[in-house]
């Protein structure tokens, strides 16, 4: 399912009429402010994930009676 040509001009029109042309470059800018964090914020999860080696198991070899 790709977007054609069309159902941008119809996507974009639409957004005109719902929030008007004042208010939709704002919505633009919070739209990339967030998608920006979310990225940094996997890209640091993924790096973090990276650094840490993996912890060996430890084994309770103590026999209770």
């Amino acid at each position: 399912m790709a977007l054609g040509p069309a159902s941008i001009v119809l996507i974009v029109g639409a957004a005109l009429v719902i929030f008007g042309p004042k208010k939709l470059p704002e919505l633009g800018r919070a739209a990339g402010d967030t998608l920006r964090e979310f990225k940094n914020a996997t890209k640091g999860m993924m790096d973090d994930t990276k650094e840490q080696p993996a912890e060996p198991v430890k084994e309770d070899k103590e026999i209770t009676k």
